[in-house]
């Protein structure tokens, strides 16, 4: 691909949107909450849909601390008095999604269904769109989604460990300078399936307002189980600045690409 004649670039959040994480990273984070609360509580889908919607809960490991810490709140007990070990609480998260043996991925991440082909992103290519994934999750689970499962050959890839958690921009900003070794401030687009996502997508056009920033909204498969939850999923997407909201990655197709851009 000639770099110097893209007429886009594409961004991707990964879950979500890459990958199906209601039975991976979501039933990690409400196995963590169900452990930490004692059994007290455990979250559902929408529980943890209504936390994501604020905007700022994109690390899974902040967000299984936020939702205990609350659940004992409305206990009337303060965060002072239950204090929390954050370490512990990453280290069982960590064991159920990425498995006793993380480094043989044999936790809950090995039965995420993948949201998109390989042959995807080769089109992407033909079509002289740039792409690449700036994603919140780890580095070693992003890269087993897309260099063993997705087969992909050295994407370009911001993950947790290189730059601040969403919304902040830097992430983004990270992965296009890679692309675009020659700036030429063409359009980007950035797919993602939550509030945050499409925050982080406002903040980049305050930052460089020089440049096309379009949110582009995923619907996540759990939300599609009904029509009223997709709407108003949809909605909340919309709100926080997307453009468009697609029921899968793959209907971004060039024609709509260039009508976006």
């Amino acid at each position: 691909m000639n770099k110097d004649q893209l007429i886009a670039i594409v961004i991707f959040d990964i879950d979500g949107v890459i990958r199906d994480v209601g039975n991976s990273y979501r039933k990690a984070l409400a196995d963590t909450v169900e452990k930490f609360t004692a059994g007290g509580w455990r979250p559902t889908m929408e529980d943890l849909d209504n936390l994501k919607s604020e905007g700022i809960w994109n690390n899974d490991w902040e967000a299984s601390q936020e939702l205990t810490y609350r659940y004992f709140e409305a206990l009337d007990k303060s965060r002072e008095e239950i204090a929390l070990n954050y370490e512990s609480i990453v280290d069982y998260f960590q064991e159920r999604y990425r498995g006793k043996n993380p480094e043989l991925f044999d936790g809950y991440i090995a039965q995420e269904p993948l949201l998109v082909s390989n042959n995807y992103f080769q089109q992407l290519t033909k079509d002289q769109i740039g792409w690449g994934f700036f994603s919140g999750a780890t580095r070693g689970s992003a890269e087993y989604i897309l260099k063993q499962r997705l087969q992909l050959n050295n994407p370009i890839l911001v993950a947790m460990e290189d730059a601040p958690s969403k919304p902040d921009p830097a992430g983004m900003f990270a992965a296009v300078s890679k692309i675009e070794t020659i700036p030429a401030n063409i359009p980007v687009l950035y797919l993602g399936d939550t509030v945050a996502d499409m925050y982080t997508v406002v903040k980049a056009q305050e930052i460089k307002p020089g440049r096309n920033w379009i949110g582009v909204g995923i619907l996540p498969p759990h939300v599609q189980i009904s029509e009223t939850r997709k709407a108003d999923y949809a909605q909340k997407l919309m709100a926080a600045g997307a453009e468009i909201v697609l029921s899968n990655v793959e209907k971004l197709d060039l024609p709509m690409i260039k009508e976006l851009i």
